[in-house]
């Protein structure tokens, strides 16, 4: 009796173990989904609905936890050290409107402070490789789509600028940077580092980054959704020569989730 009772016990562990083998298996095999759940993606416009409902407060925790998903290795101070504060964000959670390709340069209107927005959007600092606004995005493909879409605010005097790495070689962008009279620049965050780096590109008249954050692929990945872009996005946003920015009156920089 007791070996039989000892057969049965030992039966009913493998198979507990067994059942909890191949849930953990289902895990490890499912995808990530985004941050803000499955629920708030619309494939078919490809924009993740849940970022326009955030406010600042849920934007700064937003980006805070998508750099404790993709550098889980981070020291609490070093956690402290990349977090962006909720007073660095635009609340934009007033905008009713969808947030596509064709709608960012009403977006932009609507959240550009001052008499005559388009009129503003319209110009371009006199220096050279010096804009008021840049867009950051994920994909070159991305960039292109919302740089036809700003066109409105371009003129001979003020660029609308393409600042990605796909199809253009990094001494091509740089030559055209130094060149020309940018108004507003889109790009993808590694590209953006590299022309800042270099010098070409110049934070000082800048009063406003715009995160493509609702755009998502056919993956229904957004770019805060993919190590790639989120890496070096988190880096782009904490250089010092910007985020010393965000919370000061005299040459603020507005952080904008579009």
């Amino acid at each position: 009796m007791a070996d039989f009772s000892e057969a049965l016990g030992k039966r009913k562990r493998e198979t507990e173990q067994a059942v909890s083998k191949k849930r953990a298996m289902k895990r490890k095999q499912k995808p990530k989904s985004s941050l803000t759940g499955d629920l708030n993606l619309d494939a078919s416009a490809g924009v993740n609905e849940a970022i326009g409902h955030m406010d600042s407060s849920l934007l700064a925790d937003y980006v805070a936890q998508s750099i404790r998903r993709f550098e889980p290795d981070l020291t609490s101070i070093e956690l402290e050290d990349r977090y962006i504060s909720e007073r660095a964000v635009r609340d934009t959670s007033d905008w009713s409107f969808p947030r596509t390709s064709d709608t960012l340069p009403q977006y932009l209107e609507h959240f550009t402070d001052g008499p005559d927005a388009v009129t503003r959007l319209s110009n371009a600092p006199e220096s050279c490789g010096h804009p008021h606004t840049i867009v950051v995005t994920a994909a070159g493909l991305r960039a292109a789509d919302l740089a036809r879409s700003l066109r409105k605010f371009q003129s001979k005097d003020a660029t609308v600028a393409k600042l990605f790495a796909k199809h253009i070689k990094f001494k091509e962008a740089v030559d055209m940077v130094k060149k020309s009279r940018i108004g507003i620049g889109i790009g993808t965050p590694q590209r953006l580092i590299d022309l800042l780096d270099n010098g070409a590109l110049s934070s000082k008249n800048l009063e406003r980054i715009v995160i493509d954050a609702s755009h998502i692929n056919q993956k229904k990945r957004g770019i805060f959704d993919m190590k790639e872009t989120e890496i070096p996005l988190t880096q782009l946003l904490l250089r010092k020569e910007l985020k010393s920015r965000y919370s000061s009156v005299e040459g603020r920089i507005s952080l904008l989730f579009f």
